[in-house]
């Protein structure tokens, strides 16, 4: 896990300052009817809210835990990610990233161990999750920077 972390505290470290000198044209842009480069960061914002809530529920409610999906689509449109600042973006993405952080350097071993049911009853455990969670921000940045 440790390595995962520092993987994770420097993917946050390399893109805090980046993100804002992005021009606004650029972060903006729609193609193909696709998420534009703001709305892939607050779709990070919103990744970060529910697996920090995923990641501390797993350790008080009733095992195995139940993975609830969200409907990603319409999050980011209602929390109109597409028309909000870029600097408050990314500090609200940061912000909610360190905490995961804080969470994963604090969780004890055999807590990431603990079974998670998915939609399609399929069995993970919480390590598994967190690493995935991890090869997902890092995507959606590297799509960010292309």
């Amino acid at each position: 896990m440790q390595d995962a972390i520092l993987k994770f505290e420097n993917l946050l470290l390399e893109n805090v300052n980046y993100f804002p000198t992005i021009d606004n044209d650029v972060l903006e842009t729609k193609e193909n009817g696709k998420w534009s480069k703001k709305e892939i960061l607050g779709h990070l914002a919103d990744s970060a809210i529910h697996n920090l809530i995923r990641f501390t529920e797993i350790n008080y409610v009733e095992k195995p835990y139940q993975h609830r999906p969200y409907n990603q689509i319409d999050l980011v449109n209602l929390n109109q990610y597409q028309t909000m600042d870029i600097d408050e973006l990314t500090q609200l993405w940061l912000v909610v990233n360190k905490q995961i952080i804080r969470i994963m350097k604090s969780v004890d071993e055999k807590v990431l161990n603990f079974k998670i049911v998915l939609s399609d009853e399929s069995v993970i455990d919480l390590k598994f999750l967190m690493t995935d969670y991890l090869a997902h921000l890092e995507h959606h940045i590297n799509q960010i920077k292309s």
